[in-house]
Formats: structure tokens, C-alpha cells, sequence
């Protein structure tokens, strides 16, 4: 099996050790194994769980919805249909967060070329 050291893992997932620190503080990395110097070591399964955890975290769920999330992991299979209704959940308001930024950004976009044009006449 391929283990990553926790520097490793920070670069292959493009992250600071101090937020892989963090999460396993807050519990969403369980189970993480130590070498004899207790420093991390990080499975490929461990990899693919930081995964998820940086994805939902990216898309905004909060850090205790993770936490019980992984705990449902953890669980195993009996949390299968809890799983599935937390991402459906969160993946609805992942695409209401989507549809108010593009929103937003068309306001944005707006103001923009309003500018563009006073400054252009402002040259003329």
C-alpha cells in the first residue's frame, strides 16, 4: 500500500498542512495511521476521504455537517441512505448558490460595461 507523508498529501491536494492538521482536529480524518516517529501517514483511502472533505468543504457545507458525514463513513454501510439524502441536500443548495453567483455576476458584468463606456466617452 502507498503512503503519503503529510506534506505530500498537502502538495497533492494543493492545501496547507495546517488545514489537513485542522480537520484531523476537528475529526474528519479518522483513522489516520503514524509512523514510529508519529508523524501521519496517509493511505490511499485516507487520500480519497481528505478528497472528499476538501469537495465539500469547498461547496460550502459546514464543518460539523462533515463531521457527521464521516461519522455516517465510518458507520458503514447501514448510513447509506443518510449519506445519499445529506449530498442530495447539499448538492441543491450547491446549485442555488451556483444560480445567485451567476446572478450576480450578469450585475457585475453590467456595472462593468457601463464604466467601460463612460470612461471611453470621457476620452472622446
Amino acid at each position: 500500500m502507498n503512503y503519503y507523508s503529510i506534506g505530500e498529501a498537502a502538495a497533492k491536494l494543493d492545501i496547507p498542512e495546517s488545514t489537513i492538521r485542522y480537520y484531523e482536529k476537528k475529526g474528519l480524518l479518522p483513522l489516520i495511521e503514524r509512523d514510529h516517529a508519529g508523524r501521519r501517514l496517509f493511505s490511499e483511502d485516507q487520500m480519497t476521504l481528505l478528497g472528499t472533505v476538501m469537495c465539500l468543504k469547498n461547496t460550502n457545507m459546514p464543518i460539523h455537517d462533515i463531521k457527521q458525514y464521516i461519522d455516517w463513513v465510518i458507520e458503514g454501510a447501514s448510513t447509506v441512505s443518510l449519506r445519499l439524502d445529506m449530498l442530495n441536500k447539499h448538492k441543491k443548495t450547491v446549485l442555488a448558490q451556483m444560480a445567485l453567483m451567476t446572478e450576480s455576476l450578469e450585475g457585475i458584468e453590467v456595472k462593468i460595461q457601463r464604466y467601460i463606456k463612460q470612461t471611453q466617452e470621457a476620452l472622446t
